[in-house]
């Protein structure tokens, strides 16, 4: 697995959200991204027993609404003081779709944080780009998802 240096002002930036935003059981979880020119675009998810988004699902809608169509890392952290913790498979795979060069930040097991690609927490996995007719491939195989960065 790949690891780059963690974006602690984006960390720093879920971690505020989720501690003065996230309230009762509806909203749980925050995130945080930044976007390619640097600006960092926030959101919390929107529990509901139907499988309503996760943190880093509004995040993709909300850069979009505010114009920002290439993220290049992002990070999810928990109410009540959890901390970092890993997107799900269903946003690993939306954010893989979506962003095939982004950089997701986790949880080490000792402790500590790291930054890694995106496809490294989906090996072997199923790039939708690549099963489309007339498409050009995102993630050139499954090798790897190192594409543009847009969808």
């Amino acid at each position: 697995m790949h690891t780059h240096d963690v974006d602690e002002e984006l960390v720093a930036a879920a971690a505020e959200v989720a501690r003065t935003r996230c309230r009762g059981d509806n909203h749980t979880m925050a995130a945080a991204a930044r976007a390619t020119d640097g600006r960092i675009v926030t959101g919390v998810n929107a529990y509901h027993f139907t499988g309503g988004p996760c943190a880093e699902l509004v995040v993709v809608g909300t850069a979009a609404a505010q114009g920002a169509y290439d993220l290049r890392t992002i990070v999810a952290v928990g109410d009540r003081d959890r901390g970092v913790v890993p997107p799900c498979g269903r946003c690993r795979q939306a954010l893989l779709d979506y962003f095939p060069a982004l950089e997701v930040v986790v949880p080490t097991p000792g402790g500590g944080l790291r930054a890694v690609p995106v496809i490294d927490l989906l090996p072997h996995t199923y790039v939708w780009a690549d099963h489309q007719p007339d498409m050009p491939s995102q993630a050139g195989g499954v090798s790897g998802a190192r594409g543009s960065g847009t969808a």
